[in-house]
This record gives C-alpha cells, sequence and structure tokens, in this order.
C-alpha cells in the first residue's frame, strides 16, 4: 500500500483542507503517515500570510525531500498560489497546485510521470466556493467545517486577496449535509471556518452568516457550534440580534482588531474604528454571560508612533481581552505596507510586542480568576492521568477535571475552582 504524508501550516482553513485531502488519499487506497515517517507522497500545505511563513514552507518542502530523495512531493496551497516561480525554482517540488485543485489532488498525483506538474490557476477570477471537504478529523473531538473562501477587503499588509481570492460562500444545503455528517461520526461540537466568515452570504444576495447558524442550530445530535476568527462587519450585528435562534452557539468570539489606534487602522486600510469595534464587543457582552473576546494584535506597523502604540495598548486594556495573539509588522513584498516610509526598526517592534505581551498575559489571567465560582458547560477531549481529564469550557477555557468515571467524549457541567497556569480547575455539577 502507497503511503502519504501531510505538512500543514497556517490557518484553520488550511488545516480543514488537509484533512479532506488526508481523506481523498486514503479513499484512493494509500496509508497516512506522519510527516517525518517514510511515504511514497509528501504534501506541503503551504502558508504565504508573511514571509516568515514563505521560509517555513520552504524548509518544509526540502525536509521531504530528505526523507524520501525518491517520493513524489506536492506543494499546495498558498504560497504556490501567489509565487508558483519561486516554488518551481527550488528545483524539489514535482507537482505545484495552487488552492483551486486541491480537490483534485489525487487525480494529479497519479498522472505524475516524470515532468513537473504545475496547476496554478488565476485564483481572482473564482466566483463559485469549491474545494475539497472532509468527513472527519482523526483524533479530534470538534469537526472544523469551512462555509467560505476569499477576501475582498485588502488590507495594506497583507496578501490573502491574492492567495484566496474574492468572497465565495458555500451553498447552505452543503453545509448542512456535511454537518449533519459530522453529527453521524459522534461529533458534538463544529467550528466554522473560512477566510472572512463575516462576509458569508455577501455574493448570494439574500444570506447571512446568521441564516446559517439559525439552520444548524436545528439539527439533532449537535451540541455547539462554534465560530472561527472573526473580522468585524455589520453581520456581526445581526448574529447578536438574532441570538435567540441559535443557543447552541459558543460564547467565544475572535475579533481580530490588529491595532487599537485609529490612525493606524486607517492605514491598514481596515474598515472600522475603534469605537464601532468595542460597540460591537459591548452588545456581545450584554447579550451572552461570560463571553470570551480574543484578538489578533499587530504592533510596529509603518509609521506607528509612540502615542499611536500606546493609544493600542490603552485600547487592549479597555476592552478587557480574554486572549490575545500579539505579533510584531513583518513586511511582506507584494503589499502596499511593503512600500510605505517610516518602517518601524526591529528592536522597537520587539520592545513594543513584549509589552504588549505582558499586558496580553495580565488580561488573560483576570480573565480565568472572573470565572471563578462561575458554571460552564466541557467538551471533554482526552484523558490526561489518573482519574484527570481536559477540554474546552464554551467560551473555550482550557479546562481540568477530575472524576472516577471515564468521561471522555462527553460534554460534562463543572463550577469552576481554581485557575493553574492557563488552565482552569473544576469539579463536576452532580
Amino acid at each position: 500500500m502507497k503511503k502519504a504524508a501531510f505538512f500543514t501550516l497556517g490557518c484553520k482553513v488550511n488545516q480543514y483542507e488537509s484533512e479532506a485531502m488526508r481523506e481523498s488519499f486514503e479513499a484512493a487506497g494509500y496509508e497516512t503517515v506522519d510527516f517525518g515517517d517514510f511515504a511514497d507522497v509528501y504534501i506541503i500545505n503551504t502558508c504565504s500570510v508573511t514571509a516568515i511563513a514563505d521560509r517555513k514552507s520552504r524548509k518544509a518542502i526540502k525536509q521531504a525531500r530528505n526523507l524520501n530523495p525518491d517520493a513524489i512531493i506536492v506543494v499546495a496551497g498558498c504560497y504556490s498560489q501567489t509565487n508558483p516561480k519561486a516554488v518551481k525554482a527550488l528545483e524539489i517540488a514535482d507537482v505545484i497546485i495552487g488552492n483551486t485543485e486541491k480537490e483534485n489532488i489525487v487525480e494529479i498525483v497519479e498522472s505524475y510521470s516524470g515532468e513537473t506538474i504545475e496547476k496554478v490557476n488565476d485564483i481572482m477570477r473564482c466566483r463559485e466556493f469549491a474545494g475539497p471537504t472532509a468527513a472527519s478529523h482523526k483524533g479530534k473531538t470538534r469537526a472544523f467545517m469551512k462555509i467560505q473562501d476569499g477576501c475582498d477587503n485588502f488590507c495594506t499588509y497583507c496578501i490573502i486577496p491574492y492567495a484566496r481570492g474574492p468572497v465565495r460562500s458555500r451553498p447552505i444545503d452543503k453545509i448542512i449535509a456535511e454537518a449533519k455528517s459530522f453529527v453521524r461520526n459522534g461529533y458534538k461540537e463544529i467550528v466554522l471556518t473560512g477566510i472572512h466568515i463575516t462576509k458569508y452570504g455577501k455574493e448570494l444576495g439574500n444570506i447571512t452568516l446568521a441564516d446559517v447558524l439559525a439552520e444548524l442550530n436545528k439539527i439533532d445530535g449537535l451540541e455547539r457550534i462554534r465560530l472561527g476568527s472573526l473580522e468585524y462587519n455589520k453581520n456581526l450585528t445581526e448574529i447578536v440580534r438574532r441570538a435567540g435562534e441559535y443557543p447552541k452557539l459558543c460564547p467565544h468570539f475572535h475579533i481580530s482588531l490588529q491595532s487599537g489606534s485609529a490612525g493606524v487602522l486607517e492605514r491598514m486600510k481596515r474598515t472600522y474604528t475603534p469605537a464601532e469595534y468595542k460597540a460591537a464587543v459591548d452588545t456581545i457582552r450584554k447579550t451572552w454571560e461570560n463571553a470570551a473576546i480574543t484578538t489578533d494584535i499587530m504592533v510596529g506597523f509603518p509609521g506607528e508612533t509612540e502615542e499611536e502604540f500606546a493609544e493600542s495598548m490603552s485600547f487592549a486594556k479597555e476592552i478587557g481581552f480574554a486572549k490575545m495573539h500579539v505579533f510584531a509588522y513583518s513586511r511582506r513584498p507584494g503589499t502596499v505596507a511593503d512600500k510605505m516610509d517610516n518602517q518601524v526598526p526591529e528592536p522597537d517592534k520587539k520592545a513594543r510586542s513584549e509589552q504588549m505581551q505582558i499586558l496580553a498575559t495580565s488580561l488573560e489571567n483576570e480573565f480565568y480568576k472572573s470565572c471563578i465560582g462561575k458554571q460552564f458547560s466541557v467538551l471533554v477531549e482526552r484523558k490526561t492521568g489518573d482519574n484527570l481529564y481536559e477540554g474546552h469550557t464554551e467560551n473555550y477555557l482550557p479546562a481540568e477535571i477530575k472524576s472516577e468515571r471515564d468521561i471522555a467524549k462527553q460534554i460534562v457541567h463543572i463550577e469552576v475552582c481554581g485557575v493553574n497556569g492557563e488552565t482552569v480547575t473544576g469539579n463536576i455539577i452532580k
């Protein structure tokens, strides 16, 4: 039996697509193995969100060739899509495909006859949702489901619109069908993913993300619906307005901020102000008790002054994020920001990252402590020791629970009794 191995970089969408491609290979009779093992085919599903991601992609490509010099090396995803010439120049890849050909990957690989295959279509011409779909997620307790692709924001620092193309939404009947298949396979929680899921339905005209949530909420056996990374827009307001239609929705909202400074947001070409962002957060918190608001914050964007950085720090503190992914701006060739004047020196970016990370840790600790004495449901993911189990609450707090009975893969109700580092501890409510 031939063997295939996967290496995935980047976002949840890429992870979902790798899972779908894995299923395609298994359906064709391949055995899938760990990336570090000997395989006949190595698939590197690349990321290109930053120059660092490009480097990691190249490193994985080279590693695959070293693992088996005779293997077929397949390079797929965003790095292939945005810069196929660079991938080809490595003189390692046997098959180079972009983001539109992943659903045909097995057929393409099996057509390889010694000459490099390059199939990278013009993704900016794509107008319909397409791509591989997954029916299971081996070893996972929650299932990820891609409902949308593409972005048309064109933020000045971002290459993703060119890697993923325009907004395309998955038909709602296909979403419901796949969700039901996940439930049949024993999944109690589904995480909705996409490049910009709050724009779901934009090109359809009469349907939004809120409609998707309302329909998913009707599925028997599905106990939790979780939203992946979100971008602020008016659809967030609609979700809150219609909250009563989907009680299964988890009160965890990862809303990308990038900066708390109005001036920086404008240069980034983001589509909101700090005041608009805060209004959305305030509305969410009025609707969902104990809602966790998490985010991404960039420091050191071109032209960011000390005053603007202080504004961002102050705004993050005002919001009181449950968790912040802090990262320094990284120049990305092909973007507007890469050509901007007043690039922030690396030592300044490093210092600001450290300051913001200190604040992030403090806010996270405050949020965790605020949950002590409160009750939550936990989807138990694994057993970690004698009578010890781990899982996540509905607002995505990692939780450790003691139980003499086997509670793995179940949803249990707890009262949080303490905090242990980045984990809450809780007792089961009988």
